[in-house]
């Protein structure tokens, strides 16, 4: 399994440089089946090491950091269940790193997918259709209760963490805080599209609030409340559609109509990209 620590500036492997019995057992289509989803740097990383036989060329090219890339290389594997590259030593350059044999099949469902989708998407393209929505709001699975699109408006980068303000619609935005690596492997830009999740555990909803709050709030309208004595689950509505389920305390008070705020943590918020 791969290491959750930052490798020092040079090519090393996860694991040896032999294929081992997990290569074997992985399941890198499962893998790729999710990847598709996503539109980031990772699969790009992996062909660029691919090409090249090192880490850090691979980083160069793709435009990000050494870490970034080390970052993206460890997450894949976490998700294969087996290392994707592996060291090679000696040879006419003095060795350098190579995908395993799980590594090389990831990449090559990976490219033959993208094709495919490619071309189910020329075929849409040709017809009368109604324009089709973004594949990620529909195929993508998660226990997380709280999903909606959202827009970039704002970035600001600090020394470890990149800031973002996610407009949910005229009265609404979300903050989301992530990574360099992370935004760097996602691409974020401003304008991006983006869709913003965020578990229902991890937001309180309460009536609203005249006190300027530190932490950014959702303000919208009460369409579904439970257990106003022991407190519990209530959906609010907000300005352009988008319904936001989060948990009261007990005595909460909030009724069908009532107007209310939700408060959402930044580190709380998780970002992907449709593909």
């Amino acid at each position: 399994m791969a290491s959750c620590k930052t490798p020092p500036e040079q090519d090393s492997p996860h694991t040896a440089a032999s294929a081992s019995e997990s290569d074997l057992l992985a399941a890198p289509i499962a893998l790729t089946r999710q990847l598709e989803q996503i539109v980031d740097k990772r699969i790009n990383i992996l062909r660029r090491i691919h090409e090249t036989g090192s880490i850090s060329e691979a980083a160069r090219l793709a435009k990000v950091s050494y870490k970034a890339a080390w970052q993206a290389i460890e997450t894949l594997g976490n998700l294969a269940g087996a290392p994707l590259v592996e060291k090679v030593v000696g040879g006419s350059h003095g060795g350098g790193t190579q995908l395993t044999p799980t590594g090389r099949t990831v990449l090559e469902l990976s490219e033959r997918l993208a094709q495919a989708r490619e071309e189910v998407f020329a075929q849409f393209a040709s017809t009368s259709l109604p324009e089709l929505v973004p594949v990620g709001a529909t195929t993508l699975r998660t226990s997380m209760r709280n999903q909606f699109p959202a827009t970039v408006t704002r970035i600001v980068r600090g020394a470890a963490m990149v800031h973002l303000t996610l407009e949910i619609d005229s009265e609404n935005s979300i903050k989301s805080s992530l990574t360099q690596e992370s935004a760097q492997l996602l691409g974020i830009a401003l304008g991006s599209r983006v869709l913003a999740l965020c578990k229902a555990t991890a937001i309180e909803i309460t009536r609203p609030s005249a006190v300027e709050s530190k932490t950014p709030v959702i303000r919208g309208t009460v369409v579904r409340s439970a257990r106003n004595d022991k407190g519990g689950e209530v959906t609010i509505r907000l300005a352009g559609g988008t319904s936001l389920v989060g948990f009261s305390r007990s005595g909460h008070g909030l009724h069908l109509g009532d107007k209310a705020q939700a408060v959402v943590a930044p580190p709380a918020v998780v970002v992907a990209l449709f593909s």
